[in-house]
């Protein structure tokens, strides 16, 4: 097996992705922050959530909002629904583990606040009952998924912005999503902080 040429495969496969689903993604992505924004500007928050992968990049998100990205500016309002262990397992051994997002999306979420849902398939349950939390709690949803968006893209409303990437594989999947959260951070302090 020739290791090289495989990793040099997936660095190909991975940037050509990106560069196949750049114009398909900017306009969702710019639409999502301008939400974002919105919502900050409004004194709002953003909860985030996933599993696996997508939990990671859900807390390296708010990590970015809270603490700063590539600029100093003020701390952003962000949280991550993915972090509190004593709530993830208290809600999946009294509920269901379906429930471990929804129910913090109920007793946080405000109208005026954004959910992030991020998952690959867009067939994570308890990303669904998030977003269908978010929507009883009158919020907007920004969705980052994958493979067509599964059953979360049928659950988005007129009022959330949905960016898919066009893709089969999960890790091809989970690296364009990181792009994207970061071209998200980026217009975030460009729109806030005139940053060029």
């Amino acid at each position: 097996m020739d290791l090289i040429t495989r990793i040099t495969g997936h660095f190909n496969d991975s940037a050509n992705l990106k560069l196949a689903v750049a114009h398909e993604l900017a306009a969702p992505i710019a639409m999502a922050a301008e939400r974002m924004v919105q919502c900050l500007l409004s004194e709002g928050k953003i909860l985030a959530c996933g599993n696996g992968g997508s939990a990671a990049d859900a807390q390296h998100f708010s990590a970015e909002l809270l603490n700063r990205f590539e600029v100093e500016r003020p701390p952003l309002a962000a949280i991550a629904l993915t972090t509190d262990s004593s709530t993830l397992t208290s809600i999946a051994n009294d509920y269901h583990y379906n429930d471990v997002f929804s129910k913090q999306v109920r007793a946080l979420g405000q109208s005026r606040d954004v959910l992030l849902a991020i998952s690959t398939s867009g067939n994570s349950p308890n990303v669904i009952e998030a977003i269908k939390a978010a929507h009883e709690r009158e919020m907007a949803v920004v969705a980052l998924t994958g493979k067509g968006g599964g059953a979360m893209a049928e659950l988005l409303d007129g009022n959330d912005v949905h960016i898919s990437v066009n893709a089969r594989s999960t890790a091809r999947i989970q690296e364009v999503h990181i792009l994207a959260l970061h071209c998200l951070c980026d217009a975030i302090d460009c729109v806030l902080l005139g940053v060029e």
